[in-house]
């Protein structure tokens, strides 16, 4: 089976890359197309200058950055508060925010109260 391409409000994924950040809004959704048009803040041309002197693992505490066709296979190391997570971009990915896929919080799990926690414990039966 062949690999469908992928396409992104009909622009294939090679005339996204070519395409500058502010062509890229005009087909972005609204609330991608006003936080460009806004301008980037330092921290995020820090980030694009990284990206454009060629880099490709890139480390950043800028979990706000719109994830912009250019940025399509480098690897970004995003902080989640604690911890640098790895997350590869895809073309999937356009117009998201970084944020998005490093997650702040972890999935806890609880398992029985102990012995003598609340009133509640002693009717816990243990299997």
């Amino acid at each position: 089976m062949a690999k469908k391409e992928f396409t992104y409000k009909g622009f294939s994924e090679e005339e996204l890359k070519k395409m500058s950040p502010n062509e890229f809004a005009e087909i972005a959704p609204s609330r991608t197309r006003r936080t460009i048009k806004r301008g980037f803040t330092e921290a995020q041309k820090v980030v694009i200058s990284a990206i454009e002197k060629g880099k490709t693992d890139i480390k950043t505490h800028c979990r706000d950055l719109i994830i912009l066709p250019n940025m399509i296979d480098l690897t970004f190391r995003i902080h989640t508060g604690k911890e640098f997570r790895q997350v590869k971009i895809m073309p999937e990915m356009i117009g998201h925010f970084l944020g998005e896929f490093a997650l702040t919080r972890k999935r806890i799990a609880h398992s029985s109260p102990g012995v003598g926690a609340t009133k509640s414990s002693s009717s816990v039966s243990v299997k």
